[in-house]
């Protein structure tokens, strides 16, 4: 009891907070000087170099656990421009999380035919990537999460059914090219446990990404409502727990399914006059490139929302 207590004392005395030490991962007690500037990395995997940057809350604090989400970006692109276009980093966002911008190798995750590299080493490069980060900060070991578009939503989907999945608490792919889980691979995907919350947010208009599936740039798409039932099914879903909800005169529609008890664990966002950008109610540089306007809705508040529901058990 004594030698605990002394500990605790030294603890105190250097201003590690011993509870949220306890709750964090090995990153807590380690200070950073300049939070809300993102900031720029790299670390060796698989014996390749691979970047990726990291933005800290403005009030971050070492004997706090916080949440991670990891965003990734589309084909062709940088974390750096996915950080831009969703807007992810600004407090209103992600004011208690800390966001995480992996760098694919030649702008392209693994799972397409023209990636440069596999899925096992695209995979291992995100576990040595946790392990990075939850070394360097005091994260919520419980609470990481994962998000991207296209091909970047479509890696989020891999990761979701691989093993590395007992990591993350959540994952949110947003126009996503979902090149490893089509109509021939699909029976693949392996999730760590199930129910593992899913959310995916599409246009209607994607011409790049088809919503009815087709061959994409990559390789063959499934079509996103086939996808959303390979889901339902892998989570257990209910069909009497199934919601459906329109608005802005039918051009959202919201879909909600409830499984393994949890309500909610599956959701799927279409918008039907949305090409293959990111949904934004404030024009965003993907809608620019589409020659699109705002949407009406926000994905990067609706994405954070349904992290905060959950934490993995």
């Amino acid at each position: 009891m004594k030698s605990t207590n002394f500990i605790t004392a030294i603890a105190t005395t250097l201003g590690i907070a011993a509870t949220a030490a306890a709750a964090g991962t090995a990153g807590c007690g380690k200070s950073h000087p300049l939070p809300n500037i993102t900031q720029y990395f790299g670390l060796t995997s698989s014996g390749r170099y691979r970047s990726y940057s990291v933005h800290l809350p403005a009030n971050y604090s070492e004997t706090t656990a916080y949440p991670v989400v990891l965003g990734f970006h589309g084909s062709s692109s940088v974390g750096l421009f996915f950080e831009a276009d969703t807007k992810m980093s600004e407090a209103r966002f992600s004011g208690d999380k800390i966001m995480v911008y992996p760098n694919g190798v030649d702008g392209a995750w693994a799972g397409a035919n023209y990636s440069e590299v596999s899925v096992p080493e695209d995979l291992q490069f995100v576990s040595d990537l946790l392990d990075a980060v939850r070394d360097s900060y005091c994260v919520d070991d419980s609470r990481i999460y994962a998000t991207g578009i296209s091909i970047g939503g479509g890696f989020v989907n891999t990761i979701a059914c691989s093993a590395l999945s007992s990591h993350f608490a959540a994952f949110a792919p947003a126009s996503g090219s979902f090149y490893t889980d089509n109509d021939a691979a699909h029976g693949n995907c392996t999730p760590a446990r199930t129910p593992i919350p899913v959310l995916e947010i599409h246009g209607g208009a994607d011409a790049s990404v088809f919503y009815a599936g087709r061959a994409g740039e990559g390789g063959e798409e499934p079509g996103i409502e086939t996808w959303l039932g390979w889901w339902a099914m892998r989570n257990g879903c209910a069909d009497g727990g199934k919601t459906v909800e329109e608005s802005f005169g039918g051009d959202v529609v919201h879909v909600s399914w409830g499984c393994g008890g949890v309500q909610g664990g599956l959701q799927h966002w279409k918008v039907e006059d949305m090409g293959h950008c990111w949904a934004s109610t404030e024009i965003n540089f993907s809608q620019i490139s589409v020659g699109e306007g705002p949407t009406h809705i926000q994905a990067s508040q609706i994405i954070m929302e349904f992290f905060d529901r959950f934490t993995k058990p």
